[in-house]
């Protein structure tokens, strides 16, 4: 992307302010047209309103450009076109918030303040073994404390970009890359086999649709189960090793084995079938289920939260309805 490493406060402004409510993939073209009829703030700040805002046209959000030009004009006539070069100047500036001041700020200036986006927080949450909802007011100030206390104070743009990029390309949100992540050893949330229900969300609960993708592991006469936790549905009952998606996934062997190698460090296993959808009505929320059958050749030293247990105890313990409605029908499990 061509803002990554980038120094020049105004590139990268630009840039961070196009992103708000932009894909990459959309934002980018447009960014590379704006410098090319803009190089430098003062270039901004002496267009024609009608000609930025046609340049924009298609980004949507309006008040984006707006402020756009209004900061531009703003940097000209009062900082002598030179942008601000402290954070707090930088963050009184129109259309421009905590994140895109701490970017500006680290980015061009290594002033050590913590850049926080989706990203830092499913790492700090992951890697603390936070439990905090990253979208309530108080958990969203204790990860802000807790990233600016984090953070490598020599070194801030590096560090803020390091860590987004990590949890954009290892700590991801669905089927994180656990397996071959370099912080596996000392991330609480993987020692205490929390990866997948971290972070958490308020909103996450209030969700009309989710989708379980339930991974039924098979090694000799044993399989895996773990209790759920308290805080969602079915607290405190059984289930097989669960890995909770955006939205349905296409599993077949390749889908399958690529995330159980990053995940769990798996080598070699068999995928033996792959369930139809069941659907389970709750009150507030549909679960959309499939289950996941690999047989494995060893038990993965990653499997840390829950047990193996023979299959013939299976029956003695309590499942959500969607998993025995499953399992009645499941060929290693006829209960």
């Amino acid at each position: 992307m061509p803002w990554k490493g980038e120094k020049d406060a105004y590139k990268i402004w630009l840039s961070e302010i196009i992103l708000q409510q932009t894909r990459v993939e959309q934002g980018w073209n447009y960014y590379e047209r704006f410098i090319k009829n803009y190089p430098n703030i003062g270039a901004l700040a002496a267009a024609k309103d009608q000609d930025v805002f046609k340049l924009w046209e298609g980004l949507g959000y309006y008040n984006r450009c707006k402020n756009l030009l209004h900061t531009a004009r703003t940097i000209v006539n009062e900082y002598n076109g030179q942008f601000p070069n402290d954070y707090e100047t930088i963050l009184s500036l129109k259309g421009i918030g905590p994140y895109t001041a701490a970017a500006i700020a680290s980015f061009a200036f290594q002033l050590p303040y913590a850049v926080v986006d989706g990203n830092v927080f499913r790492v700090l949450s992951r890697y603390f073994n936070i439990a905090e909802a990253i979208d309530g007011t108080a958990g969203k100030m204790r990860f802000t404390h807790l990233a600016q206390e984090v953070l490598d104070q020599s070194q801030p743009g590096i560090y803020n970009q390091a860590i987004m990029d990590f949890g954009a390309t290892v700590c991801k949100p669905f089927a994180p890359s656990c397996g071959i992540c370099p912080l596996q050893k000392n991330c609480q949330a993987f020692a205490n086999g929390l990866v997948n229900e971290l972070p958490v969300k308020e909103k996450k609960l209030l969700k009309r649709k989710r989708w379980f993708n339930y991974f039924f592991f098979e090694h000799g006469a044993q399989i895996y189960i773990h209790q759920r936790a308290q805080g969602d549905i079915w607290a405190n009952l059984h289930e097989f090793y669960l890995v909770e998606s955006p939205d349905q996934v296409v599993w077949n062997n390749a889908s399958v084995m690529e995330l159980l190698q990053d995940q769990l460090g798996i080598q070699t296993g068999v995928l033996k079938e792959v369930s139809d959808l069941l659907v389970q009505q709750l009150t507030h929320q549909q679960i959309k289920a499939r289950f996941i059958q690999v047989v494995l050749t060893k038990k993965p030293a990653l499997l840390t939260k829950g047990q193996w247990v023979d299959k013939k105890l299976i029956n003695q313990l309590a499942f959500p309805k969607i998993i025995l409605q499953w399992m009645e029908n499941a060929a290693p499990l006829k209960i």
